[in-house]
C-alpha cells in the first residue's frame, strides 16, 4: 500500500524505522530484529539507506522481508550523494523489481573525505535531482522527502530550507517526514510556515525516544536539535541509570505522540533503532487510544 493512501485514512497509528546491518555477519540479528517490529503491526515502516550507500544492498533485503512476511507496507530509503547515475539508476530498477512501491528520496551525508570536494561535477548534489529521476522511472512511487522543524544544518536561514522543500514537494514527493525534534511547538510553528509558504501535501512527524544520555549528543549532532529544559533534566536526573533512563525516555517520547495526536497528527514515525522492546513498549502505552 502507498503511504499517501494510508494518510488519507486519517487513522490514528504509528510508524516505525529501523536500519540494515554495516556488515553481513549482522544481517540475521537485525533481521530478527525488524521482523518482531513487523509483527507489531505498524501502518508502515521505513528501512534506510548505509551513509554513501555503505549498507546500501541490505536496505531492500530487510524491506522486502517485511513486506512479504508481515503484509507491513515499506518505505525504502534512497541516497543519492556523490552517486553515479548508473548506480542510482539501477537501485530504483531493483526497488520496483523488489515490488516496493514507496521511497524516501534524500541527498544523504556527505562522506568522509569528500566535504570540500567540488560537488558541480557530482551527477546528483540535492535531493531534488533524485526526486526528479525516480518521478521520470516510475511515476507511480510513492515519494518522500525529509525536512528539518527547525533548521537544516547546512541552511542560511530556515527561509531558504521552506523555499528548498517547496522545490522538493513540486517536483513531484507525495509526503514529507520530519527529522527528530523534541518540543512539539517547533512543528506546529514549522507547520504554520510551511503551509502559508504553499506546501500543502502531508507531513508526518518523527519522534526520536532517547533511551541513554549517550544518544543525547549524537541526536543534536544529527539534527540540531533544540532540547528544552523539561527534556534536558529528564536526562540530568536519569541519565546515569539505564534502566531508569530507557523508561523516562519512552515516557516522554510517548508524551509526544500523545500530544501530536490531539492536534490532528494521524501518523507518528518513531526513530525506533532496531529496538523492538522500544517499539512495544511505545505502542502498548498507546494501545487504548491506537484501539491495539
Amino acid at each position: 500500500m502507498k503511504i499517501i493512501d494510508l494518510l488519507k485514512q486519517n487513522k490514528l497509528s504509528l510508524s516505525f524505522e529501523v536500519f540494515p546491518p554495516k556488515t553481513e555477519s549482522g544481517f540475521e540479528s537485525v533481521k530478527t530484529a525488524t521482523e518482531e517490529i513487523a509483527k507489531l503491526k505498524p501502518s508502515f515502516m521505513s528501512v534506510t539507506y548505509g551513509a554513501g550507500g555503505g549498507t546500501s544492498k541490505y536496505t531492500l533485503d530487510i524491506a522486502k522481508n517485511i513486506k512479504e512476511l508481515y503484509g507491513v507496507p515499506t518505505l525504502a530509503h534512497l541516497t543519492c550523494v556523490s552517486s553515479t547515475k548508473e548506480t542510482v539508476r539501477k537501485k530504483i530498477a531493483e526497488i520496483k523489481e523488489a515490488g516496493i512501491e514507496n521511497v524516501m528520496a534524500l541527498r544523504g551525508d556527505i562522506p568522509a573525505g569528500l566535504e570540500n570536494e567540488d560537488r558541480s561535477k557530482w551527477d546528483y548534489k540535492y535531493a531534488i535531482d533524485l526526486i526528479s529521476e525516480l518521478k521520470t522511472a516510475n511515476p507511480e512511487f510513492c515519494l518522500g522527502c525529509a525536512c528539518y522543524p527547525e533548521i537544516h544544518p547546512e541552511s542560511e536561514n530556515q527561509k531558504e530550507d521552506i523555499r528548498r522543500l517547496k522545490e522538493k514537494v513540486d517536483a513531484g514527493c507525495d509526503f514529507i517526514t520530519t527529522q527528530m525534534f523534541f518540543d512539539n511547538n517547533l512543528l506546529y510553528n514549522f507547520l504554520y510556515k510551511i503551509r502559508e509558504a504553499g506546501i500543502t501535501v502531508p507531513v508526518i512527524p518523527g519522534i526520536m525516544p532517547i533511551t541513554n544520555a549517550n544518544q543525547v549528543d549524537r541526536a543534536i549532532k544529527l539534527s540540531g536539535s533544540f532540547m528544552p529544559q523539561r527534556f534536558k533534566s529528564l536526562v540530568d536526573k536519569f541519565g546515569s541509570e539505564p534502566d531508569s533512563m530507557k523508561q523516562a525516555g519512552i515516557a516522554y517520547a510517548t508524551d509526544q505522540i500523545i500530544d501530536l495526536y490531539a492536534n490532528n497528527i494521524s501518523i507518528v514515525h518513531v526513530y525506533s533503532m532496531n529496538k523492538p522492546d522500544v517499539a512495544e513498549k511505545i505502542q502498548s502505552n498507546l494501545s487504548d487510544i491506537l484501539g491495539k
